[in-house]
C-alpha cells in the first residue's frame, strides 16, 4: 500500500510501514529526544502508531486547529483490520493528537460501501475535516482493481461523525468521464465548494480536476489527455483570489521522459487549461508529485521527484534525486535546489511551506543516512533560506525509536517548531514499523561573549 503508481516508477524493493496486521502491543514509552542534521534541530516523537485498533502508515502531513490540536490521516489501521479493501491491515483513519500529546482515532474507515485509504491530508473548515480517499464508495458503475470502489470525498465533524459527500464513478465501466482514485487534498472557496484532482479516470483515463459542492454535487472541470497538457495529477490544487486553480501533473508534457516529464498548469474559471511549464527531465527536474505553494507576489513553489542532479544515485527508478523549483508570474522557472542524495535528501514527494522571512521547509522521502532502510536511506527534513541555501534540518534514522520515509509535508507553529509524519519506523506489527508523528524543535544556540 505504498503510493502505488508513481512510486512504482522508482522500482524500489523496500519494505515500508504498510501491510499491517494483528493486534496492537501494550503500552508505549516514547523514546528520548534525539538530534540530527546540520541546522540545530532536535526531534521528539509525539506518537508511534501501533496498527488496529490504532492507526497505521500515515502518508500525508498534518493540520493544526486553533486549539493547537493536530489532525491527520493514515492509509491503514483503524477499528476493523478485516474491512473490505483493507488487506487485513485496516482501511485507514482520521486521527487527532491534542495539545498534551495524546492521540485519538477520530474515525475509522470501514471500506466499501464506506471509504478507504486516505492518502492525502485534511482541509479544516469551521471545525469540520474534509478529505479524499483513493478507494471505497459504492458506485456500481465503478470498475476498479479488486472491486473496492473508485474513491470518495468525505467530511468528518468534530464528534467523529463521517459523511461521504461524493463517490467517484471512474470512466472505465461507467463511460461518464468521471475521475477515480483521488490521492491529493482539497481546497475550498467562499461558497464552500471543494476542489481537487484525481490521477485516474476522466475522458482519457489520465486524470481530472473536479469540484464538489457542499451538497455533494460533483463536476469534472478538466480531463487530462496525458500528452501536452499533462497527466496523472496526484496532488491537489491551489486557488488564487480570482478563482484560478494551479497544480502539477506527474506525467505528460515533454515526452523525453518515460510517459512524459510532467507539467505545471493553470485552470481558469472557464475551464481552459494553460500549461505554464513542461519539465525537461534534465537539471530542472521531472515528475512533480507534491502540490504547489504560492506567495503574495504570485510565485509558485514546488518539488519534482526525479531528475535534477543526474549523478545522484537513489538506487533505482528514474535518474536524479529531484529538485525544488520556483515559477514566477512571467513563467520564469528557477531551480532553487537539486538534491544530491545521501547525506542530502532525495525524492521530495510532498508540498512545501514558507515562513514570513521567505524560508521554505519540506521533506524528502529518501536520502539522508544511507545505512538506514537497507541502504535506501530514510529521508530528511530540509530548509531552503531566502538566499537559496539548503540545510538538512533532520535526518531520519528509522528503527523503533525514530521514523523513516516521510511522504507527508511539514506544518509549523508560531514558535517555529515543525511537525510531520513518517509512513514507517517506530513500533507495531507493520513491516518496519507503523509510522510516527514527530516534532522538530530548534535547539537554543549559546553564544560566547
Amino acid at each position: 500500500m505504498m503510493r502505488g503508481s508513481f512510486l512504482a516508477s522508482l522500482s524500489f524493493t523496500m519494505l515500508l510501514g504498510a501491510g499491517c496486521s494483528g493486534s496492537a502491543p501494550g503500552s508505549d514509552s516514547l523514546p528520548a529526544i534525539r538530534s540530527s542534521g546540520t541546522a540545530g534541530y532536535a526531534e521528539s516523537l509525539l506518537h508511534r502508531f501501533r496498527s488496529s485498533p490504532d492507526a497505521a502508515s500515515p502518508e500525508a502531513g498534518l493540520v493544526f486547529d486553533t486549539a493547537g490540536n493536530l489532525h491527520g490521516t493514515t492509509i491503514a489501521g483503524g477499528a476493523d483490520p478485516s474491512c473490505p479493501g483493507g488487506y487485513n491491515g485496516g482501511c485507514g483513519t482520521v486521527f487527532t493528537i491534542d495539545a498534551s500529546g495524546k492521540e485519538r482515532v477520530l474515525y475509522s474507515f470501514a471500506g466499501k460501501p464506506d471509504a478507504s485509504q486516505p492518502f492525502a491530508g485534511l482541509l479544516l473548515e469551521s471545525g469540520n475535516l474534509y478529505g479524499t480517499t483513493a478507494s471505497g464508495g459504492n458506485v456500481a458503475a465503478c470498475y476498479s482493481y479488486g472491486g473496492n470502489g473508485c474513491g470518495t470525498v468525505f467530511k468528518v465533524d468534530k464528534s467523529g461523525v463521517e459523511r461521504l459527500l461524493y463517490q467517484f464513478q471512474g470512466n472505465f465501466g461507467s463511460g461518464k468521464g468521471d475521475g477515480q482514485g483521488p490521492k491529493g487534498g482539497l481546497v475550498s472557496d467562499a461558497a464552500g465548494n471543494l476542489y481537487g484532482t484525481t490521477p485516474f479516470g476522466g475522458a482519457s483515463e489520465s486524470g481530472t480536476v473536479f469540484v464538489v459542492t457542499r451538497r455533494g454535487k460533483e463536476k469534472v472541470l478538466y480531463s487530462f489527455t496525458g500528452y501536452g497538457d499533462g497527466g496523472r495529477p496526484y496532488s491537489g490544487v491551489v486557488r488564487d483570489a480570482a478563482g484560478n486553480l494551479y497544480g502539477v501533473a506527474y506525467s505528460g508534457g515533454n515526452q523525453q521522459c518515460t510517459g512524459g516529464c510532467g507539467t505545471i498548469f493553470k485552470l481558469d474559471n472557464a475551464g481552459t487549461l494553460t500549461t505554464l511549464y513542461s519539465f525537461k527531465g534534465k537539471k530542472d527536474g521531472g515528475n512533480p508529485i507534491g502540490g504547489l505553494l504560492t506567495d503574495a507576489a504570485g510565485n509558485l513553489y514546488g518539488t519534482a521527484q526525479n531528475y535534477g542532479n543526474l549523478n545522484c544515485n537513489k538506487r533505482g527508478g528514474n535518474p536524479g534525486c529531484g529538485t525544488v523549483f520556483k515559477l514566477g508570474p512571467a513563467k520564469k522557472f528557477t531551480v532553487l535546489h537539486d538534491f544530491a542524495g545521501s547525506p542530502d535528501g532525495a525524492v521530495p514527494s510532498e508540498s512545501l511551506i514558507r515562513d514570513k522571512k521567505g524560508n521554505i521547509y519540506g521533506t524528502t522521502s529518501f536520502g539522508g543516512d544511507d545505512t538506514c532502510n537497507g541502504g535506501y536511506s530514510c529521508g530528511v527534513a530540509f530548509e531552503i533560506d531566502a538566499s537559496g541555501h539548503e540545510s538538512v534540518l533532520y535526518t531520519f534514522m528509522g528503527g523503533k525509536n525514530d521514523g523513516e520515509v516521510p511522504y507527508g509535508g511539514l506544518v509549523r507553529d508560531a514558535l517555529g517548531n515543525l511537525y510531520g509524519t513518517t509512513v514507517s519506523g517506530g513500533v507495531g506489527p507493520c513491516s518496519q514499523g507503523c509510522g510516527v508523528v514527530f516534532k522538530l524543535t530548534r535547539r537554543a544556540i549559546s553564544r560566547s561573549r
